[in-house]
């Protein structure tokens, strides 16, 4: 049997300037028959006894309904990502991208009916990309406009979708990504997870990985001081996950600062 590859990961959130609070939540668990177990902010494991599930999600809401938006998202997501484990052992094999969606289902109605029982919370909402890796494949939800990066051989590839038009006609050439960073409508989502919305349309997608690969989930924050060619040296480059996720941080809030910034960078070995 193949050798499985070592996934090596570090992560950082750092809150915003116009606020006191953090907004942004992340996430880093294994899944198996046992349930969800959560990871540290800085590690290593393999997908040969488990699965990996790397997660952003930034919240948006009065009060401290952002944040309490962000965190039930990814503690429902630990709770159902595991059910794939318990199904296999009775003999049912789910489809990951059906799981994927059932589970967005089930936790935008959760994030709805949460924000509906408590005047503060009303129309709290959230963003989230999360990414599922298991032996085979890695699967891939997002909704808003956080974000999943691939560098693969120095190339670089946004793998998720910004629910925002503004992205849109950047990525249709529209427009060109100065134009997309000063766009006044940039971060007018389309998209999010509750918000009294009467339901949610993620962007899924299986993507394969290889060893070499480097990974990078991120809130807007990060965008907000790095351009896309920061993105893609800082990920090329030879340098731990440890010091890419630094080097990246430290660029964005020096740049920026003003909004909560949140990354994680994962390296395949």
């Amino acid at each position: 049997m193949p050798q499985q590859p070592k996934f090596r990961w570090a992560g950082a959130t750092v809150s915003g300037t116009r606020k006191p609070r953090n907004d942004d939540s992340w996430i880093v668990f294994s899944s198996d028959i046992n349930g969800a177990t959560k990871l540290g902010e800085a590690g290593e494991a393999s997908v040969a006894t488990c699965d990996l599930v790397f997660a952003v999600s930034d919240g948006m809401g009065g009060g401290n309904a952002g944040d309490l938006a962000s965190s039930l998202i990814l503690e429902r997501m630990t709770a159902i990502i595991p059910e794939t484990f318990r199904a296999a052992a009775a003999g049912f094999f789910p489809d990951s991208i059906a799981h994927l969606q059932q589970a967005l289902k089930e936790v935008h109605e959760h994030i709805n009916a949460v924000g509906s029982g408590m005047d503060d919370k009303k129309g709290m909402a959230a963003t989230l990309a999360f990414a599922w890796f298991t032996p085979e494949n890695m699967y891939l939800a997002n909704v808003g406009d956080s974000r999943i990066y691939r560098s693969r051989g120095g190339k670089l590839e946004q793998l998720t979708k910004d629910h925002t038009t503004a992205w849109a006609q950047w990525k249709r050439g529209e427009i060109h990504e100065i134009q997309y960073r000063t766009h006044p409508r940039r971060s007018a989502l389309y998209e999010v997870v509750g918000g009294g919305h009467l339901q949610v349309c993620p962007h899924f997608a299986a993507v394969n990985y290889q060893p070499g690969d480097r990974f990078l989930i991120c809130s807007d924050g990060l965008i907000d001081g790095v351009w896309e060619r920061h993105i893609s040296e800082a990920l090329a480059a030879e340098s731990s996950p440890h010091e890419v996720c630094g080097n990246l941080l430290k660029r964005a809030m020096d740049n920026s600062g003003t909004d909560d910034t949140t990354l994680v960078v994962i390296r395949i070995d």
